[in-house]
Formats: structure tokens, sequence, C-alpha cells
């Protein structure tokens, strides 16, 4: 099947990190307002570069465009897609209004084409390992979600000398702008929603507490760069999600039951161990000591994070388990060798390719329509709650997902 992107920033090196995974997906070319960064595209990945978006809408031979332009650019190059009877994927936050995103979809059903979109790591091994305890009742009725996307201090991390392999900057005033909520929190609320089903109350807070980000902004840009959500569902579950550029590092998920829980350290990375513990006196009391606390190895013989299990997989986990770029360097092979290794590892093409794979077998997409609408309203809930906070009941839901298609034992 024939795609082609639209933007051509850092965020599409991510994507073709794993392109070689990916045969069934052909790139016919790719488009940006910018055309020093098309051809800069053009001479790293050999890819067509199409003169205008015009012509890009134009070529009968491209099924799927790809998304990846700026946020607040999301809404109308989706809209002049779908108008050309192209099916589109676009990054996450699909638009910044849930009317924006209702009138997407049904201008995708008014020309018989899909509008779908990211996050994809509800297809992870990890997520998938996950779901599959709680399915076999391994922890009980699950009760309570605990989900950190924190992602390091901002204003330290020297963002603004980080590059992609064809030179593109990372976007870091637009991350400041946008805000970590709208960029990020779709990871854990696609995954919670898909486990628990739609949230049917929302109580969240937000605020920006760190000046001076970056040079040539203002000490203080208006957008969160913290946020809290609470999230009660119809079964009587729980969760909670916590999104900061605030607090070191932490991407941890668990999903806690009446008889024990599953936890893993990362939705960022596709094969993240899983652990499953059941829970116990002896267990649950041995927390209480500092020195178990401290040495985690020593607790396991407690009982203490439990046991790791088997990741069960899919069609496409090798996709990050060796280099699938294009014409890397040894030093960028290394790199990304280390990255899946100690970091992350990510397949972003994973949704584009699940999107594909509905179309060739003539079925909806696992992720429908009502859910992705409700991931987008509770993405922008959060983001707008603001420091004197909101409690509210969302307006969208969607009907259970059920198990996730294509897991393999």
């Amino acid at each position: 099947m024939k795609i082609a992107f639209v933007g051509c920033g850092f965020v599409f090196d991510i994507y073709m990190r794993t392109v070689r995974a990916h045969p069934q997906l052909e790139i016919a070319g790719v488009y940006d307002l910018r055309a020093d960064r098309a051809a800069a595209v053009n001479a790293h990945y050999g890819f067509r570069v199409y003169s205008s978006y015009d012509e890009l809408l134009a070529d009968e031979a491209v099924d799927i465009v790809v998304n990846l332009t700026n946020i607040g650019a999301h809404y109308e190059v989706s809209k002049r897609a779908l108008e050309a009877g192209k099916h589109v994927y676009s990054e996450k936050p699909l638009t910044k209004s849930v009317e924006e995103t209702k009138h997407l979809f049904e201008l995708a059903q008014a020309h018989g084409v899909f509008f779908h979109g990211a996050p994809c790591n509800v297809y992870s091994d990890t997520v998938r390992t996950m779901f599959k305890a709680v399915e076999n009742g391994q922890i009980g009725k699950p009760l309570l979600v605990h989900a950190e996307l924190d992602d390091n201090p901002i204003h330290l991390m020297e963002f603004e000398k980080v590059v992609s392999p064809t030179g593109a900057p990372w976007p870091l005033a637009e991350e400041i702008h946008e805000g970590c909520t709208f960029e990020h929190v779709g990871y854990h609320l696609v995954w919670i929603c898909a486990l628990l089903g739609p949230a049917v109350s929302v109580t969240a807070f937000s605020s920006e507490l760190i000046e001076n980000k970056m040079q040539g902004l203002p000490p203080k840009v208006g957008t969160p760069d913290y946020s809290v959500a609470c999230l009660s569902f119809a079964s009587g579950a729980a969760a909670r999600i916590t999104c900061s550029v605030v607090a070191p590092r932490d991407h941890r998920m668990r999903i806690i039951g009446d008889a024990g829980e599953v936890t893993s350290e990362g939705y960022r990375h596709y094969q993240s161990p899983v652990y499953l513990e059941r829970f116990s006196k002896n267990s649950l009391n041995a927390r209480k000591f500092s020195t178990l606390r401290a040495q985690p190895s020593l607790a396991r013989f407690f009982g203490v994070g439990g046991r790791k299990l088997k990741l069960v997989r899919h069609w496409k986990s090798d996709a990050v388990e060796g280099d699938r770029q294009m014409h890397s360097s040894i030093k960028q092979r290394l790199v990304e060798w280390l990255r899946r290794r100690e970091v992350y590892a990510q397949d972003k093409l994973l949704g584009v390719a699940e999107l594909a794979k509905a179309i060739q077998e003539n079925r909806k997409p696992y992720l429908s329509n009502d859910f992705l609408m409700h991931i987008n309203e509770l993405t922008l809930l959060i983001q707008g709650a603001g420091p004197n906070g909101l409690a509210t009941r969302p307006s969208t839901r969607f009907d259970p997902l059920g198990p996730i298609p294509g897991t393999q034992s």
C-alpha cells in the first residue's frame, strides 16, 4: 500500500527508524512547506518530493496520507486529504477541538475512507502482555491504574542541540508552546481506555511551573508543563495519570487489581519487561522494610514486584529488535542499538501498518472512530483544566474494544 508523508520534521526521522520492517508500506513521496526540509529527506532517503500539497493529493497512487505537521495544522491538512478521497493517519492530538475532530470523522465517512491516528503503543508487546495478564484473571478484578509520564526537566536537557539524522532540530519551542499534555498524555490514555472503556468522569489540574524554559521565549508561555488527571470508569475502576516536563523521567505503568498487579517501566519501549505480582500478606508487609525498598532485587525474594512475564508477540514485534533504518551510518546504527537496549524502542509506523492492514482486509481498525474521539476529548480536558482544576463528564463514549487483535502466544 502506498503512503505519502506531509511534514518532514524531527518526528519524520523517528518514523523512519523502523521503515525496513514494513515492506508492505511503499513510500510514494513526501511534502513539507519548507523546501529545505523536504530536500534533506530526499538527499538522505531518496524519496520523491512533491512540489506542493496539491500535487501529493492529486497522486492517484497514494492510498494513505500520514500527517506529521505541527498540531495547529492537523485539522486543515487532514481535512484536505479526506476531501481528496485519501485515507489519513494523523499524529496526536488529532485536532485542537472536539468539533473539528468530529467533522473529520464525518468527512471520512462521507468519502468512504478512514481517518485514523496515533498513538499506536497500544499494539506493543508490553501492552499486549499486560492486557493478557488482566484478561486471564491474574490480578483479579482491575481496580486502579497509575500511569506516569514525567519526561525530565525540559529546561535542563539542552534539547536545542538535538538534531535528527536529516538535520531536523528537536522542536523545543513547539513542545513548550503546545505543552507536554497535548504532546504525550495520549500515550497512556490509549491503553488505559482500551482496557477499561470510556471514562465517565474526569477530575484534572494543570499548571505551568517552570520559568525560562528556552532562550528567546517569555519566562512563561501560558501552557501547562504539569498535569494530573483522575478518571473514573463505568466498571468502578479508576485511573490517575501524571504528565510533566518538570520531574525526572518516570514512565511507569501499573494495573492494580484486588489480587495483584501487573507493571512495566515504560510505554515508550515496545518490549519493556512486564512483571506480575500476586499479592500476599508477606509481599505486602515486606514493603514496610526500608532495606527491601532500597534493594528491589532482594525484595523479590519476598514476592515484592512479582515475576517477569514472557512477552507476547504480534506480527511486527521484530521491528524494534534490530536496525531497521535506511542508509544509516555505523555511528547511527550504534546509537540506535544503544537506544533500543537502554532507553526506548518505538515503532511509530506500526499504527500506519495496522490501518493499511484493516483497509486491505476490508474491516474497521481496532481503534474505533468513537474511541479516538474520546481520547482526543480527554486530552483537551486535561490540558485545559488549568490551575483551578475541573471536574466534568466527557461528552464522548465508545463501545468496548475487546482484546487486541493479532496477539500471539
